[in-house]
This record gives structure tokens, sequence and C-alpha cells, in this order.
């Protein structure tokens, strides 16, 4: 499973319109976003109309691909192209990746390999020891 974040740049003057805009999303665009294999997909929006996208994937290149070729995804990234600052494409196909720098889960799984294998050493150290 991959982690998607992205960013992109709200304008300002049309934050109102944009949240309008997401409540709710047309059902078929819903629905094209779950059949491209996106979920656990949220938006997040900052003051000055930052917002943040996060969603998970198996496969990010064939959800990408499946999205750029449906006629559904096509008409609202067209519709909403307008509410965003320096965008060039398809909001979908053009915002920002961001690279992912901590996860909860993998550190605690890693911690967790550490500390199975340090508290093996120290058994194997005080079994040796006696």
């Amino acid at each position: 499973m991959t982690r998607v974040a992205f960013q992109l740049q709200v304008r300002p003057e049309l934050l109102d319109e944009y949240l309008a805009r997401h409540s709710p999303v047309w059902p078929e665009m819903l629905a094209e976003i779950a059949a491209a294999g996106r979920r656990n997909y949220s938006l997040f929006l900052a003051d000055g109309g930052t917002l943040i996208g996060y969603y998970e994937v198996d496969d990010d290149d064939a959800a990408q691909a499946y999205l750029a070729a449906s006629p559904v995804a096509a008409r609202w990234e067209a519709e909403m192209s307008r509410f965003f600052i320096g965008l060039h494409g398809r909001p979908d196909q053009a915002a920002t990746t961001l690279t992912e720098v901590f996860h909860l889960e993998d550190q605690l799984a890693d911690a967790g390999d550490s500390t199975a294998s340090d508290t093996d050493n120290r058994n194997d150290t005080e079994g040796s020891a006696s």
C-alpha cells in the first residue's frame, strides 16, 4: 500500500465556493475515485487556502491512469481547476506530491523489531553469564 499526500493552493476569494463544491462531491465522482483504487481519501484546508490531500492506494500509477481516462473525472477536474493558484493541468494530475517523513505504524513496527532483537540479545547474554 502506498500513502500519498499532496498540496494545492485554493484561491482565497473562492474558498467558500470550493467548500460548497465538496459538500457533497458528485456521487459519480466518488464512485470513480473508489474504482481507481484510492481509499481513505481526505482533504484538509488550512488558513489562507492551503489544501492538503491524502489517500492510500495499492498502485498509484494505475489509479492516476484510470482517473486520467475517466470522462467523469475529466469533467470534475475541468470544473475544479479554476479554484487553484499556480496550477498547470488537471488538479488530480498536477498537484505537488509531498514526501512522507514520518509514519507512526512503520516506526512502531521497526522499534518493535529492534526491541525484540535487543531483548533476545539480553536474554542470550544473561543466559550465558550464569
